[in-house]
């Protein structure tokens, strides 16, 4: 059985371009955090960067060949096909779904949907179907079967490009499993959007360096203690989706 993390990944985003690049400090770009947290995590077998074929991404992949991390690149907008053909060719049992934008994906949350899956049975399992940790520390488990009947089936713009949903609105067809916090964190962003996210991960990083594998609950303390105020609606880019299915473009 073949775990992947599929990191999915590209430079042409408008609010933020080319952000998954941007340095944090003279050591780290967002990207190399984020790969630096979740290689601690034993039970991944492979990361692979699943960027697109969009002539700025190709950045990304030459990132890749220097790094000696595997890549993919697929469709730019229909990120389910992006991941389903990730898979297919990386012949992955299961796939963690991780996006590029979260520097401070916790090692630890992600065992805990780990383990959550591999108990209960279960095709998909995330720490999301509920929110109840930051945006950011989101994580979403699921096997390539489900993957394969997503992409077979999902015709909405909003099931394409965010790979996921057409697996959790389908909980008749799929087995679903939801992890909670210890305590309701779904308020506080730690996500990079916008200019003002990417100056907060640095303010957080450069708080805990050279340390760079502290949890998400010490990146709230340290929130807290600075006052920060979270202002920006969570899952921003999925609703944009939903309006677009509506609108059928």
């Amino acid at each position: 059985m073949t775990v992947g993390a599929i990191i999915q990944a590209r430079l042409s985003s408008t609010r933020l371009p080319k952000k998954v690049l941007k340095p944090l400090n003279d050591d780290l770009n967002i990207l190399d955090l984020l790969i630096k947290r979740i290689s601690t995590c034993n039970f991944i077998d492979k990361i692979i960067i699943a960027t697109s074929t969009n002539e700025v991404d190709k950045e990304l992949i030459e990132f890749s060949k220097q790094k000696k991390i595997s890549f993919f690149a697929g469709s730019e907008n229909d990120v389910l096909s992006r991941f389903y053909e990730c898979a297919t060719k990386f012949n992955l049992h299961t796939i963690i779904r991780v996006t590029a934008d979260d520097p401070f994906k916790d090692p630890l949350v992600i065992e805990d949907v780990y383990n959550a899956y591999l108990n209960g049975g279960c095709d998909y399992a995330s720490n999301t179907l509920k929110p109840s940790y930051p945006e950011g520390i989101d994580i979403e488990i699921f096997n390539y079967t489900s993957l394969s009947m997503a992409n077979r089936d999902a015709t909405l713009l909003s099931e394409r490009e965010h790979v996921t949903p057409y697996i959790w609105k389908n909980s008749d067809t799929f087995k679903l499993k939801n992890i909670k916090a210890n305590r309701d964190y779904s308020k506080i962003r730690l996500t990079v959007d916008y200019e003002e996210d990417f100056y907060l991960a640095q303010k957080i990083l450069n708080h805990f360096y050279p340390d760079t594998l502290f949890g998400y609950e010490l990146i709230v303390e340290y929130l807290n203690s600075i006052k920060i105020n979270y202002n920006i609606e969570r899952n921003e880019g999925y609703k944009k989706s939903l309006k677009e299915d509506l609108n059928g473009s």
